[in-house]
């Protein structure tokens, strides 16, 4: 009994060393399976709907900037300087107006400048006369003037209170009768005859250097609807 029991468990040893056995020879012939992370292309969602998103193109740095944004660079031409009504019936002009005009027509052709100044001292507000005036308008506008007696200066103010004239700014603080029509006019608009007018205030040289700027620039005189003096300026 104990020979046939040691004889079977040897028989179960060797059955199972023989299984171990056939393991450890197919062992050598299986296939290894090597695994690698997936890494998705760039531009590809992480979603599950399995269609891939082109990346965005790079922007074109040569493209002409969009239409409907207007360039930083770019600046809005300006406007073009409407044609005024030009006049030259001074009978048209309010009644202070005309009169204030024929008061400083008649102390201009004294030849003194100090005939001026009642006209000047009677204003609510003095004229302006320019930027660097000093107390005394008078001795300005002889500062301004070629000579020292001021009579050139008064020979312009004549000139210009006889020139055509426009009304402009109506219906603003700064509306006024404005002498001459060339301080509101397209300088390069003159017509042969509007610049034998415009010559008997400047030289041919002014003129294109008028053009250059664009705009008239010699001297100039406002007057209120209401007979007051703005100003007698020149410059643009």
């Amino acid at each position: 009994m104990r020979r046939t029991l040691r004889w079977s468990l040897i028989g179960l040893m060797l059955a199972a060393y023989g299984g171990v056995g056939h393991a450890l020879a197919a062992a050598p012939n299986a296939r290894t399976v090597v695994t690698e992370p997936i890494v998705a292309p760039p531009g590809q969602t992480g979603d599950d709907s399995g269609a891939e998103v082109p990346p965005d193109a790079p922007p074109d740095v040569n493209a002409p900037p969009d239409a409907g944004t207007p360039s930083d660079d770019a600046a809005a031409p300006p406007a073009p300087l409407e044609i005024p009504v030009v006049e030259y019936d001074f009978s048209k002009l309010p009644p202070p107006v005309q009169r204030l005009r024929e008061q400083i027509i008649a102390a201009a052709t004294t030849g003194d400048p100090e005939k001026l100044r009642p006209i000047i001292e009677a204003q609510d507000e003095p004229p302006d006369f320019g930027p660097s005036e000093t107390g005394d308008p008078i001795g300005y506008l002889k500062l301004q003037s070629g000579d020292a007696e001021g009579r050139e200066i008064l020979a312009i103010l004549i000139e210009v209170l006889d020139a055509g004239y426009v009304h402009v700014d109506v219906g603003t603080p700064d509306e006024v009768y404005l002498w001459p029509y060339f301080a509101r006019y397209p300088i390069d608009k003159l017509t042969p005859p509007q610049l034998v007018e415009l010559f008997k205030l400047v030289y041919a040289g002014d003129y294109e250097d008028m053009k250059a700027d664009g705009a008239y620039t010699w001297y100039r005189a406002g007057f209120g609807p209401d007979g007051s003096w703005h100003y007698f300026l020149s410059g643009d």
